[in-house]
């Protein structure tokens, strides 16, 4: 049976604080998928992550540029963004191999696009607004490899 964690934020400050909690827990080798629509929180999250693992430079989304390294904390630190990746060999070009078994944390956004080449061992993290709940209300879904996709 796959584990499923249900988070509930209702606050910008809630959503970076349990991503610092996912950092301060991170172990060289873990891959974190990250999942949501354009203006969920993503980066927020992630910057929860990286100042969970000590990195005190400042994290951006890295849209143009795929992948941004941060070498300042505990671990190394790689932050993806593949929304633009027109498909997996882009991946291959930056050897994405190297940073995902490598010694330090990777957190992927969009890695629904890259899905075929995502290690078994990722953590799958969705994070859903619900306007019903409130403006900055944010359900964060976590689960270790995911569901049989039909593959």
């Amino acid at each position: 049976m796959k584990t499923k964690e249900i988070i509930e934020s209702f606050s910008e400050e809630e959503t970076f604080q349990f991503g610092m909690q996912i950092g301060k827990k991170a172990q060289k080798g873990d891959v974190f998928a990250l999942l949501g629509d354009l203006g969920v929180g993503k980066t927020v999250f992630t910057k929860g992550v990286a100042a969970g693992l000590g990195i005190l430079e400042p994290v951006n989304s890295p849209t143009f540029t795929i992948v941004q390294e941060y070498e300042g904390g505990r671990l190394p630190f790689y932050h993806f963004d593949v929304y633009r990746i027109g498909d997996v060999e882009e991946m291959e070009e930056i050897g994405y191999e190297d940073y995902f078994y490598g010694q330090g944390v990777s957190f992927v956004e969009w890695a629904n696009l890259i899905e075929e080449i995502m290690p078994d061992n990722t953590t799958w993290i969705a994070i859903e607004k619900n306007p019903e709940k409130g403006f900055d209300y944010r359900k964060i879904v976590i689960q270790g490899e995911r569901e049989n996709s039909g593959t």
